[in-house]
Parts: C-alpha cells; sequence; structure tokens
C-alpha cells in the first residue's frame, strides 16, 4: 500500500508510474471509485479548481467546457487570421477564445471560425522574432523570464523586484529594447528548478534527487531534464528499480524520457493525492493563455492556476531554458518533473519556479507535445 493515499482497486491500483503509486493487487485495495465519462470532470477536480480558482459554486464546470470550445476553435481561427495572425489567449470575462489580428479585413473570418477578434499593431511573427533577439542575449541573474504578451502585443521581461536596479539587468533591457516593445514587470525572487534532495515520500528517485513522475508513454514515462543524466538508474519511493534515463536535455530544454521494467508498467492516470480522484489522461490539445491548469506533484500534491504565457524564456542559474509555459499554479523542489494537465489533457512537465504552496508563486512547465516530437513517443491515453 502506498504511504500517502489509499490505493484503489482495478485501474486506480495500478497507478505505479504516473501516479506514483505503488504496485499492489486489486484484492488488497478498497473497491474504486466510478471515473468520469469522457468529457465529464470528478467533483474533486471541479472543487479543486474552485478553490484554486477562487471560482462561484458551478463555475469549474462552466470555466471546462468553454475552454475545451476555445481550444478547439484555436486552429480555424489562427487560419482564418492568415499572416495577420497576431496570437490568441482565453477571454475569462467573455469565456471564449480572443484571436489578435493586424488587418481588419480578417476579422468577420476569425469571427465565422468561432473566436472573437482584436486589431492589433504587430503580428505574432514578428513578436516571435524579437523575442529569438533577446533569446540570445547573455541574461544576468537579476532577470527572471521574458516572453511575447499578444494580449498587449509586446514583449515582457520579468525582473527581480530586488535588483531591478543592478547595472547589468539595466544593460540587458537596454539591448532588449532595441529588439523590439519591451515591457518590464517585477517579480518577488527568481526561479529555480523544483527538484529536491532524498527526504521521505513517495516520487521517484535518482542519484540523490528526488522528482515527480509528468505522464505514461508507450515504454516508459516524461519527466524534468534537470532530475537525471542518460544513463541514470531511477528508482521508485520504495526503493525498487523502475528504468533508466534514455534521454534528457536541461538548459536549453527541461525535459526527459525513462524506460520502464523490472515490474513497473505504465498507466494513463495523474495522481490526484486525495484531493480530486485520480485523474485519466485522454489526449494533450493545448490549453491557450488564460486557461485553467492544474499540478500534481510528490511535495505539494494537487494545486490549480491559469496559463499566463507561453513561449516564455526562463532564466534558471544553470542556464535558460526556452519554449516554457508559465503559470499561477504553486509548486515547491520535488514537484519537478511532475504533471500539468487541463481537465483530461496534458500540457506538460514541471520544471521549476518562484514562491511556495503556502504564500503563492508562479511555476513553469515543459509542454508535452515538445517532448512527444523530440523523442518520438507516443503519450498513454484513456
Amino acid at each position: 500500500m502506498r504511504r500517502t493515499t489509499a490505493l484503489r482497486a482495478g485501474l486506480s491500483a495500478l497507478l505505479v508510474l504516473a501516479s506514483w503509486a505503488a504496485v499492489a493487487g486489486p484484492a488488497s485495495a478498497s473497491p474504486p471509485e466510478p471515473s468520469p465519462a469522457p468529457g465529464a470532470f470528478s467533483t474533486g477536480l471541479l472543487d479543486a479548481m474552485e478553490r484554486d480558482l477562487r471560482l462561484a459554486p458551478g463555475g469549474a464546470r462552466d470555466r471546462l467546457a468553454a475552454e475545451r470550445a476555445a481550444a478547439a476553435a484555436e486552429p480555424a481561427a489562427r487560419r482564418a487570421a492568415g499572416a495577420s495572425y497576431g496570437g490568441s489567449w482565453f477571454d475569462e470575462r467573455t469565456g471564449r477564445l480572443t484571436v489578435a489580428v493586424t488587418d481588419a479585413s480578417r476579422v468577420e473570418a476569425v469571427r465565422a471560425a468561432g473566436a472573437d477578434a482584436r486589431i492589433t499593431a504587430r503580428t505574432a511573427r514578428s513578436l516571435d522574432a524579437a523575442k529569438a533577439e533577446i533569446d540570445a542575449l547573455p541574461a544576468p541573474g537579476g532577470v527572471s523570464s521574458w516572453h511575447v504578451d499578444p494580449r498587449a502585443g509586446r514583449i515582457v521581461v520579468n525582473v527581480v523586484a530586488s535588483r531591478q536596479s543592478d547595472n547589468d539587468v539595466l544593460s540587458f533591457l537596454e539591448r532588449a529594447r532595441e529588439a523590439g516593445p519591451v515591457h518590464v514587470e517585477k517579480v518577488a525572487a527568481a526561479p529555480r528548478p523544483f527538484a529536491a534532495g532524498t527526504v521521505g515520500g513517495d516520487p521517484y528517485y535518482t542519484g540523490n534527487v528526488r522528482c515527480s513522475i509528468g505522464f505514461s508513454v508507450h515504454g516508459g514515462f516524461v519527466t524534468a531534464g534537470h532530475c537525471g543524466s542518460p544513463g541514470a538508474a531511477v528508482r521508485g519511493w520504495d526503493g525498487s528499480h523502475i528504468g533508466t534515463f534514455q534521454g534528457s536535455s536541461f538548459p536549453g530544454n527541461d525535459y526527459a524520457r525513462v524506460s520502464v521494467g523490472s515490474g513497473w508498467w505504465t498507466v494513463p492516470v495523474v495522481l490526484g493525492w486525495g484531493t480530486v480522484p485520480d485523474q485519466l489522461v485522454r489526449g494533450s490539445a493545448e490549453a491557450p493563455v488564460g486557461a485553467s491548469v492544474c499540478r500534481s506533484g510528490s511535495t505539494t500534491r494537487w494545486h490549480c492556476g491559469r496559463v499566463l504565457a507561453k513561449n516564455e524564456t526562463v532564466n534558471y542559474s544553470q542556464g535558460a531554458v526556452h519554449q516554457m509555459t508559465k503559470t499561477s499554479v504553486c509548486a515547491e523542489p520535488g514537484d519537478s518533473g511532475g504533471s500539468f494537465i487541463s481537465g483530461d489533457q496534458a500540457q506538460g512537465v514541471t520544471s521549476g519556479g518562484w514562491g511556495n504552496c503556502r504564500t503563492g508563486g508562479e511555476t513553469w512547465h515543459q509542454p508535452v507535445g515538445e517532448i512527444l516530437a523530440r523523442y518520438g513517443l507516443r503519450l498513454h491515453t484513456a
């Protein structure tokens, strides 16, 4: 039996990989809670979202339905915007996808595709090009991260408040402004990866590092790259051998894949830690900026928040990591590698952030689609 939460029979009794569960036979477990049907969500998940996102009763179900519709509309709306596409996001006020365009003649086509339209001065392509120039600059430790903000049509550079007047920070900002429109925002602390030294608990271990499993793929699982190097052995919560790091990238990226063997196997589940029922993974449709997202990790367990930005460059002390997604979800050391999920759709693996789950903070994840494409993997889905 797990030390942190009772195992359920059937599928939940097999939550060895994607949900950090120990191998236990169904005969020794309690009856399973019925899984929600495709397109439906558990009461526990809805309650957790309403708690963390401060939604009114019933608001989580409505929001998830609206976010699903927005995600479904995004591909067609982007095609309708054509070369004038300036980015897109989920608008909490309207409950709809909004697409920015530079060409007013594209507005009706975007609306016909199921999204609202907003006129902007710059295309997403031009903003991405400016960000790429900033990516090439050496960033000092006082610069936390930077990303394109499609809602404002500019690049947001996050600076640690206590270091905003440092000469190297001011120099970086001066050079960044030469690349494109820059807006500076202050953050409380510099980001750090969320790995941890070995402590008691559930998770997986490599060397003296504890991290969290992300998502099951056929043949293994994906997790954060800073948690281990290729060839490193991986142990489960009980000390038994799970498998080996088959690939890992950090910095630059923050992802890895681990093989599975020795009696461990994969299932399409994210652990709910008793806060919510264990969540089935049914796909990997990417949630838009502004959408809700939840995270499961072996230190702080289950927390929810919002997608704040995409394609953000995060400036860790070990080096910059690119194409990250920033969220308002909290995390702490040991949560690294854990699952970010929106509804029943896999989003990414936890990388790092600042703050904690007592006072709040921000956390980044490496999008799962990039990891699957890099290693030629297939997500294990229900």
